[in-house]
């Protein structure tokens, strides 16, 4: 198997993290044009922009800093796999597993947040990292 092909998904996750910012940051700035808040009474009180914020625009924010937990993981064992000559189409379908529910996880989050839907989209993805990561871990110590 090409074994960049493990880029794929690694770069989809990637490119995902970027629409959430750019969606993060148009939410942020429209927010901030409408509410008359000041750059000066930000910086004075850096909580009050998440107190006065709305779901609309902390909800993006939110899934942009989840997009650095689990998704690190994602990155790194892809580098592993790529680096150690691992990557097959169990590590390459379990990375577009990952980085579609990761995509599914946040577009809910960014519009309609239904709690269990997005919470079974992370569960997913995360499973399939773990399972990419026990494949890893069986062939790198199991010899």
């Amino acid at each position: 198997m090409d074994q960049t092909a493990i880029f794929g998904p690694f770069l989809a996750t990637m490119l995902l993290t970027v629409v959430v910012w750019v969606v993060l940051y148009v939410r942020r700035i429209r927010f901030l044009n409408e509410s008359g808040l000041t750059p000066e009474e930000l910086a004075l009180n850096p909580g009050k922009l998440a107190a006065l914020q709305p779901v609309s625009v902390s909800n993006p924010s939110d899934n942009f800093k989840n997009l650095f937990e689990v998704p690190v993981l994602f990155y790194a064992l892809c580098l592993y796999l790529f680096a150690t000559q691992q990557v097959d189409a169990g590590h390459l379908a379990a990375g577009w597993v990952f980085a579609g529910f990761r995509t599914l996880h946040s577009a809910v989050h960014c519009t309609f947040n239904r709690i269990m839907v997005r919470f079974n989209c992370y569960l997913v993805a995360t499973l399939a990292v773990f399972v990419m990561l026990a494949r890893a871990a069986v062939a790198h110590f199991g010899g």
